[in-house]
């Protein structure tokens, strides 16, 4: 593993995945940086330390009545470090670690998710920008059971809105399979849940599009995250989650739909 860090042209290859992977529209709500705390450097574990490279497939539904919904396959990669864990749109570093508690912080690229210049429905409307996030959580070990916290907010005064998550996840490691069922809920402030989650200004109300402000909101999620490890080199995933809308995004003039479902299946390969 270190000899391939090393290699200058292993960092062109990370560099140019990097981009591949932050080009993609991840509008999806996937973050599955709890399974870094299982971490382990054994030839069959599902979730191996360092630097994994392969392909995903991510198919999502879409927020908006006029969108539809998205499949994708890219290439990319994940980091599962010590200290710093990577999955292309956010990252976790963590600090002051401990066998059964981890902080951390926190930092999120959120792209823009509405462009009147995709569709004439959203006419009239300010375009969704992206936005750069930071903050600060923490994940406690206990039997059977992670339970992960965290709280951010916007960095770049594009929403200037703020999030908060509690989560627990519950691991089941078999050699090499992982299965971690997991649970949590979401909360947003009222500027991030309009701005991206349906929100509709008196500047932008229309005859046929209302004025609509969905306040804070908060809303419950799901997960089921799979791990395979092949061989000492090759390993798979399998991810799939639910969002359960506030009321206040669901009902609102814009959003299509009360759950956002997302389905993420990847390859990857690690070096020892």
């Amino acid at each position: 593993m270190q000899k391939f860090v090393n290699n200058p042209a292993s960092h062109l290859l990370q560099l140019g995945l990097l981009l591949l992977t932050l080009s993609i529209p991840a509008r999806a709500e996937v973050d599955f940086g709890g399974v870094s705390t299982f971490t382990s450097s054994a030839d069959n574990s599902p979730i191996p330390k360092g630097l994994i490279v392969g392909g995903a497939l991510v198919t999502y539904n879409a927020r908006y009545q006029a969108q539809d919904s998205t499949t994708l396959a890219f290439p990319g990669f994940i980091y599962f470090g010590e200290q710093l864990f990577f999955q292309g749109d956010r990252t976790r570093y963590y600090f002051g670690k401990s066998e059964n508690f981890a902080p951390f912080l926190y930092g999120r690229f959120r792209p823009g998710n509405l462009d009147p210049g995709d569709e004439p429905a959203f006419a009239g409307m300010n375009k969704r920008k992206w936005e750069l996030e930071g903050g600060i959580g923490a994940s406690l070990r206990l039997p059977g059971t992670l339970i992960t916290t965290r709280v951010s907010g916007d960095m770049t005064g594009t929403s200037k809105g703020q999030e908060a998550m509690l989560w627990a996840d519950f691991p089941i490691i078999r050699g090499p399979l992982m299965l971690m069922p997991g649970a949590g809920v979401m909360w947003r402030s009222s500027n991030l849940a309009n701005y991206y989650f349906g929100g509709v200004s008196a500047a932008e109300a229309t005859v046929t599009r209302p004025q609509y402000d969905t306040g804070s909101t908060l809303s419950p999620m799901a997960s089921l995250v799979t791990s395979y490890r092949f061989s000492k080199q090759w390993l798979a995933t399998a991810i799939l989650t639910v969002e359960h809308y506030d009321k206040n995004i669901a009902t609102g003039p814009l959003v299509q739909h009360s759950n956002e479902v997302t389905f993420v299946g990847g390859v990857g390969y690690t070096w020892k």
